[in-house]
């Protein structure tokens, strides 16, 4: 039997590029949330004209379009077997989603995490910032947790159920490695799976920025040091 999946992408003004990864979408999925955060120019109405079920989350914050998208899926009366998150901005590849989901339905994983591998990531599509942020974040992972984590690829799916087990509850930066660290708290099955990654339209809104990359490196790293002392 074929898993019903939702797909949710978070997105801040992405009219140049929300169309493409829509558009890229396994036919596979049932719905395509996208959670416009406070976007201010036509990302909606290229969304709707994509075919997306279009949100509107105007407080800023990665995690608080994500939760968005999960009250949504909550509310509604549809089934849910798998949860889809990747980015608006094009980097991911979305044609890809069929890896993620095998190892949950196969083997029984999770959460699968899409890992931006060097050896298949376009030159310049993680910046300086980006690259030492996930080395830190993924090593005091593997120190303090033992994990196997590589990567915070935003490019991720999840069993339904699992995640509703992990009660969310970040809603700027640190929603990524909350997932990650909720998921060994409760000891769930998880994997990585190798995916392409390339440069994004439009300008990042965390790396792209010092400001962005800061608070973004002391989210995550909050997270982490909350929970290696619980």
């Amino acid at each position: 039997m074929n898993p019903i999946i939702k797909v949710i992408i978070p997105a801040y003004n992405e009219q140049d590029s929300i169309g493409l990864v829509i558009n890229d979408i396994p036919d596979t999925v049932q719905e395509v949330i996208v959670v416009s955060n406070a976007s201010t120019d036509q990302t909606d109405e290229v969304a709707k004209k994509a075919g997306a079920t279009v949100l509107r989350e105007d407080t800023p914050g990665y995690g608080n379009a994500c939760l968005k998208g999960m009250e949504y899926v909550a509310n509604s009366k549809d089934k849910t077997d798998i949860i889809v998150f990747l980015d608006g901005d094009y980097s991911d590849y979305p044609e890809q989603l069929p890896l993620l989901i095998t190892p949950i339905m196969e083997d029984g994983c999770d959460m699968v995490i899409g890992a931006r591998d060097k050896r298949f990531r376009e030159s310049g599509s993680m910046t300086i910032p980006q690259v030492f942020g996930n080395w830190l974040a993924t090593t005091l992972m593997r120190l303090f947790f033992r994990a196997r984590f590589t990567d915070l690829g935003p490019f991720r799916a999840m069993k339904y159920t699992s995640l509703l087990e992990l009660e969310m509850e970040d809603k700027t930066y640190g929603w990524t490695v909350e997932m990650q660290l909720k998921v060994l708290k409760k000891k769930m099955k998880y994997t990585e799976i190798p995916v392409k990654y390339r440069n994004r339209i439009g300008v990042s809104k965390v790396s792209g920025t010092v400001k962005g990359a800061i608070f973004a490196g002391i989210k995550i790293l909050s997270w982490i040091f909350k929970y290696s002392f619980k």
